[in-house]
């Protein structure tokens, strides 16, 4: 097979793209519910989930992948494709993915809505403002900021501690100067001067919740609870107690509507919302699923990292909010990752690879299937049907692909060999026909904790059922914020675990899957707006883009050039 395929950019302007009415019919999406960013994108309108009629008994089906790499596994390319080939089979297939962040875009990384012959288009309009969303995102949260510093300036009637202010300024693009900041300078007419900072859009608070929020009433609510620091009697103060959730969500109204593209192929790709996936849920909207489910037989979404990860967040905090059980998993898996993960290479973001990644070496393959087998666990742990996507690469040997072939028809798990990227939809048919074998097969989705238990116990259940450590062991820290947490009254929200994406542990030099470790609960901080508490694990420096905010996720580039930070 040739190695050489055109660039993303040169194929996404190539294509022949359908009239946006033509698309959204095929999700069920009538023209009065369209609201149009030019010629090749548009709102859809929340109104589309009104009605009598309930959900369709469309298929939910999310991409994860194994641990990934520096080299990056292929999770949008492989949705975007399995939605093309789904289409092929004459079904109606939609695929919801998260909208890029310019800081990535113009790092390193690129952007992040598919590649090759399986991605979204327009390309520019995608990764350059779409229709704004990010810029009100960043506009809302730093509107709070703003109230913050002038409810300060004018006397701190609700006495807010100037040491214990969590809410930072936010911007879409990487700039490390702005990472800590002193504001106030000047005149007294400037402010009160403190130490504060800039973290990238994707990583507010107010993002994860646009993700989240159902309706812009339940939008509203999410952000007056956003906390933006403690009294110096520890209470907590509030977006509503400064008056601000009101205007706040006057600047998202029109960001809470899920924008229409379509994929190379002509078929639906609702893009909406872009949270990371370190300290985040890393998913596209609640909203996106909801019309894709009632709207196509199929609905294919993402979520960031590994089954670990994205996955357990994925289950465990996104469907208790939207109230779907997903179907099917499929876990993509790449023979270069999986030789990774063998221990017997060192891959940097940035640095030329290995040659014995490209090398015929079975063997190595095989020495990082344990890493698969975890992953193809966490999925069943959850009740959810797992198939493998073994995405290939050119340099690829068959030899290779047969190991994992054989390797999941041991664990009795679906696979199949995809190409989607050098031969689009086309290329991904083998793997749209057995996800929708398992897609029919009886599933039994259930969450990995209740909410009434308390956070620590939720915590260890994630670090022990999923991620497969003997234990936690939590700081004295992490002990009074929980205790504090649990006092406050947030006992009841479900829990995120902020760790190293390159390890199932919180090693990230740990390969495979590392057994007789506990998970070190450094720090504990709540995200209320968004509604979840999350734990820092391990040392915060495996955590690239991890600061001393609870908002504070940023895209880092490395003295090497290379990105760091990113899902």
């Amino acid at each position: 097979m040739s190695t050489s395929l055109p660039t993303d950019l040169e194929i996404a302007r190539s294509a022949t793209l359908r009239p946006l009415p033509e698309v959204a019919a095929d999700l069920s999406v009538s023209s009065e519910h369209l609201e149009p960013y030019g010629r090749d994108v548009a709102k859809i309108d929340l109104a589309v989930l009104d009605g009598s009629a309930g959900p369709s008994s469309g298929k939910y089906v999310v991409v994860t992948a194994v641990t990934p790499t520096p080299l990056g596994e292929g999770k949008t390319t492989t949705a975007v494709g399995l939605a093309q080939a789904l289409q092929r089979l004459g079904r109606r297939a939609v695929v919801a993915l998260r909208q890029p962040s310019m800081g990535p875009t113009f790092g390193i990384k690129g952007g992040a809505a598919g590649g090759g012959y399986s991605q979204v288009v327009p390309m520019e309009r995608l990764n350059l403002h779409l229709t704004g969303d990010f810029h009100a995102v960043t506009a809302a949260h730093n509107l709070l900021a703003a109230m913050v510093d002038n409810h300060l300036h004018h006397g701190n009637a609700l006495g807010i501690d100037l040491r214990n202010i969590t809410w930072r300024r936010v911007l879409d693009v990487n700039d490390r100067s702005l990472r800590n900041i002193v504001v106030g300078l000047g005149a007294r007419q400037d402010g009160v001067t403190r130490e504060t900072g800039f973290d990238i859009t994707a990583a507010s608070e107010v993002m994860v919740l646009l993700t989240l929020a159902t309706s812009l009433r339940d939008l509203r609510e999410r952000l007056g609870r956003i906390v933006i620091g403690y009294t110096t009697q520890g209470r907590s103060v509030t977006a509503e107690d400064l008056h601000a959730a009101g205007a706040m969500a006057a600047l998202l109204a029109d960001a809470l509507k899920p924008n229409l593209l379509q994929t190379l192929e002509g078929g639906p790709a609702i893009i909406h919302c872009g949270p990371f996936g370190n300290i985040a849920t890393g998913t596209s909207s609640v909203t996106a699923d909801l019309i894709a489910v009632r709207g196509s037989e199929y609905a294919i979404t993402e979520a960031g990292f590994g089954a670990d990860m994205g996955a357990e967040r994925f289950f465990d905090v996104k469907c208790r909010v939207s109230g779907l059980k997903p179907d099917v998993a499929v876990i993509v898996a790449t023979v270069r990752a999986l030789k990774t993960h063998s221990g017997r290479y060192a891959v940097t973001a940035g640095k030329p690879l290995p040659t014995g990644l490209f090398e015929e070496r079975p063997e190595d393959v095989e020495a990082g299937l344990p890493n698969l087998r975890k992953h193809v666990e966490i999925v069943r742990r959850f009740g959810v049907q797992p198939v493998v996507a073994v995405n290939a690469f050119p340099q690829d040997h068959d030899s290779e692909h047969a190991v994992v072939r054989r390797f999941c028809n041991r664990l009795g798990v679906r696979s199949a060999v995809t190409r989607h990227v050098a031969e689009g939809g086309a290329g991904a048919l083998e793997l749209a026909e057995v996800v929708v074998e398992a897609a029919h097969e009886p599933s039994s989705f259930e969450f990995l904790y209740p909410l009434d238990l308390p956070l620590e116990q939720k915590i260890e259940a994630i670090a022990t059922q999923v991620y497969g450590a003997d234990g936690v062991d939590v700081s004295p820290a992490a002990a009074r914020a929980l205790e504090d947490y649990e006092r406050l009254g947030y006992g009841g929200l479900p829990v995120v675990i902020a760790k190293t994406h390159l390890s199932i542990s919180s090693d990230p030099t740990l390969r495979g899957a590392p057994r007789g470790w506990r998970l070190p609960v450094r720090e504990v901080r709540a995200a209320v707006g968004a509604g979840y508490v999350y734990a820092i694990c391990g040392d915060m420096r495996t955590m690239p883009g991890l600061s001393s905010s609870p908002n504070a996720e940023r895209v880092d580039l490395d003295e090497d050039g290379s990105v760091t930070g990113l899902s």
